[in-house]
């Protein structure tokens, strides 16, 4: 695993010289992307499939470069639009919505799309959460006359929605069987709750067993109303970036879904993805230094607000982002000034060793929406910017 030095950053910071850039942007580094990407297909059990989730890597390069590099045309997608993007991108996706979306979301995009793609929409995989929802999108396939395929959420722990083993899904079950447009494409069990579950008496070990049960119990009454084979067949969808090394095998689930491991925000710093490494960061240029703080109309204060700190001040380009700033070290923001979009105020030591036109690096919180705030991402290869992308118009 190749650590963060100054060095690392000082060459960084040429490449982006070199390349003239002079405003905010997004960087992925293409060396640590692919340790990860080659990371999580190691760890993958046999016969495991993998499911990029599109949300928190919201690029369509970078989503062209994982899913050649993965072996995989899956995709997660979280709204119509970007569902389109991603088909558009790539016209053989295999696309599962990770969350439901409103009969009249499903009802414009299939409206919007054109007729020379109208074969598209049997790769779609549209999320069920409830039997009122299965109703709407049954009557939505009557309407059109397309066939949908749908994939029923099942509740495993969450408690945000979705069916749990039962009488409803036994109802829901033999509704979709008798139903000739619509099709069962498989189940969905979302459980990122499982490793945030405080240790105390074996709790998240009975909440995981509880989990897999539930799901199991669910895969249990679609055969008895499918059959096996088609269980067998059908994606079982588990998993995500917080939980995506806790599966070894393919009883329950026979793939598994993740996305921001590969890019490694701070809020995936996390015990079970310890082994992948921060591959992306935002580089802000340094407008303004100061070797003081000096805080707004403190001149007027008559010595209230005491002696300037001897820190060094710095604005940066932009700001404000959901951010960690990791290089030069020391900078920490400053409470009592204030974040700014526009100009952001950080603080560091007295000797920092920075001056106009250098660039900070941070480390995004997450990657869905600060992804999506730079209209450039610069591809550093280890030792220069090699690509200049774009991401996609739209968050989840």
């Amino acid at each position: 695993m190749s650590r963060l030095t100054r060095e690392y950053f000082i060459g960084l910071q040429k490449a982006l010289h070199k390349k003239a850039i002079g405003e905010p942007v997004l960087v992925i580094d293409m060396p640590r992307l692919n340790r990860n990407i080659d990371k999580l297909r190691a760890d993958l059990p046999a016969d495991m499939n993998y499911r990029i989730v599109a949300k928190s890597l919201p690029i369509p390069n970078l989503l062209s470069h994982i899913a050649k590099r993965a072996h995989t045309n899956r995709f997660m997608s979280f709204n119509a639009v970007m569902t389109r993007q991603v088909l558009d991108h790539i016209p053989k996706a295999d696309v599962l919505h990770g969350k439901p979306f409103t009969v009249a979301a499903a009802a414009q995009f299939l409206q919007d799309l054109p007729i020379s793609r109208r074969a598209q929409v049997k790769q779609i995989q549209w999320l069920i959460d409830s039997p009122a929802r299965y109703q709407q999108y049954a009557n939505l396939a009557r309407k059109t006359g397309h066939d949908l395929q749908l994939n029923l959420e099942i509740d495993v722990g969450l408690h945000r929605g979705g069916l749990t083993p039962g009488p409803e899904l036994e109802k829901l079950l033999q509704a979709l069987a008798a139903n000739r447009q619509c099709h069962l494409a498989g189940f969905m069990g979302y459980e990122p709750h499982l490793p945030k579950l405080p240790n105390l008496q074996g709790w998240p070990a009975r909440a995981k067993n509880g989990a897999w049960a539930l799901y199991g119990a669910a895969l249990d009454q679609a055969r008895a109303v499918f059959g096996a084979a088609h269980v067998a067949n059908m994606t079982r969808n588990m998993g995500g970036s917080p939980t995506i090394r806790m599966y070894k095998n393919t009883d329950l689930a026979n793939e598994l879904a993740a996305g921001s491991a590969l890019v490694k925000p701070t809020d995936f710093d996390t015990r079970l993805l310890r082994v992948f490494e921060a591959a992306s960061f935002i580089a802000a240029p340094v407008l303004k230094v100061s070797r003081k703080v000096h805080f707004p109309a403190a001149e007027f204060a008559d010595g209230l607000m005491g002696t300037p700190p001897s820190e060094t001040s710095i604005f940066t380009h932009g700001g404000y982002w959901m951010a960690t700033p990791v290089f030069p070290k020391g900078l920490a923001y400053n409470d009592i000034f204030g974040r700014s979009t526009n100009q952001d105020f950080m603080t560091g030591p007295a000797k920092l060793a920075i001056e106009p036109d250098d660039f900070i690096f941070l480390r995004p919180h997450q990657s869905e929406a600060v992804f999506l705030q730079f209209p450039k991402v610069a591809v550093f290869d280890g030792r220069k910017i090699s690509d200049i992308w774009a991401p996609f118009s739209v968050s989840a």
